[in-house]
This record gives structure tokens, C-alpha cells and sequence, in this order.
């Protein structure tokens, strides 16, 4: 193995984090909730537009430093999207061939950006079929699989180091509440919210980590029952969240509450969010929201203030053929009046249209 060579990608990888920023942190107006103020970390302004980007870069560094990839290595990786568009981005700055395994359901815009990065797509029918046709293609190809689902909450420094929970608490320091009561994640890998409960922990902070599982998921019936052969039989619609199956990255020990969000619920936040912020949001961003302000009323009702922080995770402008798409809505979704509804009594600035038009 040429270690001029790993050093160079290294150095590469290291370079190119100097050259990003951080992302920023979004304070919602909404007068109607008294002494409780709602934050999004917008992970969407990313090089490569999504949560993803950090885990991307440390997939690499984690398999780098492991001896997994060398000059010429096939990346291979099982993705619905957001973390393939990243793994391409990186492959393409070390010069690296990359195939993102993922269902033919995946959003349009999603596989172009892969593509643009230079990355290939190989379809499957379904989410249950990315994790043996990566291995299989790893195999064959003697390329490097780096299965994201296992490797994302061990390849990230949870104590610090710039991580996603170290920047949301830095960034909260002069806030009126600095330490939030809540912090909210959606599960994908499972890797994010490892880090944040494994951060709170480390650093003694008063704060509580809610996970928000979308339908079509197991990792809330995992939480509820510790049956870690749970498994679905179908796949999320909410793109880059939710698992068929109990992914190894997922750690419910540092979890302190998990909630159930319905889709159309998600949907719903996004459109609602939009008149509030006037931009396009991904439905997974919905998922986080709607667990965040529902939290939110939970504090209004007992009397509490303080501070809930959640992320944006990524552009709805990837998802403009799906979740804001009415035939797609209607066809998938249906009605969501109810979570419109409710919606709308938290700032009447954000009223959005009855969709049971």
C-alpha cells in the first residue's frame, strides 16, 4: 500500500474541510409559543447540499486510516441518495471510482448529482436489496463497500472535533436558553443521533435527545421492544430516514424518548415551513420539525420554557418530482388536512392551503 498516496488523500480531504463553514442555525419566529424558541442547524448549505457531507468525509478519513482504500479502489455504497451524492463528491477529489446502490424509487434529482460527481447508480426493486448487492459488488469489483448503516456511528469523534453536536452547542452559547431541552433527530443510519446522545452524555449536559422514526420504519419498535430482529416489510417514503430493518449504528441506549411521525404529517411541516422561511425543504427536515414542535406544545402545556433544536437536513429542490409534486402527494400521501391544521396554530404567518382540495 502507497502511504504517499493516503497521506495525499488525507491531506485532500483535510483541505477541503478548511475550505467549508459551518452551517448556520435558524431561529423560527413563532410568537405563539411564549418562552420556547425552535432552532434549525441548516445542514442543507453543505458542498454537496445535505447532513450527509459530514458523514461522508468521515467515512472516508475512518476508512482511509483503516487500511480499506487504497489508489484505485471501487467505492461501493448502499444509499437512497443524500449519502451517495456526498461519497461521490469525496471519491471524485481522490480520483476514485464510485457505484451508489440504491432502489429505482429514488428521487430524480438525487441520482443526477451522483452522476454529476462522476458516480454511477445500480438499481434494485427494493430498500431490503441495497445492503447484499453492495457486498456482492464489492466482491466482484475487489472494491472497498463502506456500509454506511454500520460504520457511521464508530467512524465520527462523538466527544468533539467539530462534530454536528459540538457545533449546535457552540453555536447556542449566546442564545436566551443556550442549552436545549431538546434536541431532535430523524434516524437514517443512526449514526447523527449516536453522536449527539454520546455528546450530551460526555460533555454533563442538561439536555435530552428525541428521535422521530417515519412510518414504514422499525427503529421506534425497536426502541419500545428491544427486538433487534425486527424487521418491515416495506420501505420509508421519506427519503434518507427510516429503516426496514434495526441498523448496527443506531445506539437507543444514549436515546431518552422516540416518537412515531406520520408521512403526512412530514409533508404537511415542509409546506407549512416553506411560507415560514420561504424555502424548499426535504421531508425528512418535516419529520424532525413536526417531533420538535410537537415537544414544543408538551412544554407549553406544563408551563416550561427553553430551547428545542433540530436539523434541516437537505433542499426540497431534490424532491420537486415527489414531495411537491400533488400527483406524487396524492398518490402516495393523501390527505393531510388534519396535520394542517394543527400546523397552523403556531404562526398564523404560515398558513398553508387546505390540500384536500
Amino acid at each position: 500500500m502507497s502511504t504517499s498516496w493516503i497521506n495525499s488523500a488525507i491531506a485532500k480531504i483535510e483541505a477541503d474541510y478548511q475550505r467549508s463553514a459551518d452551517t448556520h442555525l435558524i431561529k423560527l419566529d413563532l410568537p405563539q409559543l411564549k418562552g420556547i424558541d425552535i432552532y434549525l442547524k441548516d445542514e442543507s448549505t453543505h458542498p454537496t447540499g445535505s447532513l450527509k457531507h459530514r458523514l461522508a468525509r468521515s467515512l472516508f478519513l475512518y476508512a482511509l486510516c483503516n487500511g480499506k482504500i487504497k489508489q484505485g479502489t471501487t467505492i461501493i455504497e448502499s444509499s437512497s441518495g443524500s449519502t451517495a451524492v456526498s461519497e461521490a463528491y469525496f471519491s471524485r477529489l481522490l480520483g476514485l471510482p464510485f457505484i451508489a446502490v440504491m432502489p429505482k424509487s429514488t428521487a430524480k434529482k438525487k441520482i443526477e448529482q451522483i452522476e454529476f460527481y462522476g458516480g454511477k447508480c445500480h438499481f434494485v426493486d427494493t430498500g431490503d436489496q441495497i445492503y447484499a448487492e453492495s457486498e456482492r459488488l464489492a466482491a466482484e469489483l475487489n472494491g472497498h463497500y463502506m456500509d454506511q448503516f454500520t460504520y457511521a456511528e464508530r467512524a465520527t469523534d462523538w466527544r468533539g472535533n467539530n462534530n454536528i453536536a459540538d457545533s449546535i452547542f457552540n453555536q447556542m452559547k449566546r442564545e436566551p436558553n443556550p442549552i436545549p431541552k431538546w434536541v431532535v433527530m430523524s434516524p437514517g443510519t443512526g449514526g447523527t443521533s449516536a453522536t449527539i446522545g454520546r455528546y450530551i452524555r460526555y460533555q454533563q449536559l442538561n439536555s435530552q435527545l428525541c428521535v422521530v422514526d417515519p412510518e414504514n420504519s422499525v427503529f421506534y419498535d425497536y426502541y419500545q421492544t428491544g427486538d433487534v430482529t425486527i424487521t418491515g416489510d416495506k420501505g420509508s417514503r421519506i427519503e434518507g430516514i427510516g429503516r426496514p430493518r434495526v441498523e448496527p449504528s443506531f445506539i437507543p441506549g444514549v436515546v431518552d424518548t422516540m416518537m412515531k411521525i406520520p408521512d403526512a404529517a412530514s409533508i404537511a411541516t415542509i409546506q407549512w415551513l416553506e411560507k415560514l422561511i420561504g424555502r424548499k425543504t426535504g421531508a425528512s427536515t418535516g419529520t424532525n420539525l413536526y417531533g420538535a414542535l410537537t415537544l414544543a406544545s408538551q412544554m407549553q402545556e406544563k408551563g416550561e420554557t427553553g430551547s428545542i433544536v433540530t436539523l434541516l437536513c437537505d433542499s426540497g429542490e431534490r424532491y420537486l418530482d415527489t414531495y411537491y409534486n400533488d400527483s406524487w402527494i396524492a398518490d402516495n400521501i393523501g390527505c393531510f388536512k388534519h396535520f394542517q391544521q394543527v400546523l397552523n396554530k403556531f404562526d398564523e404567518s404560515g398558513l398553508i392551503e387546505d390540500s384536500c382540495q
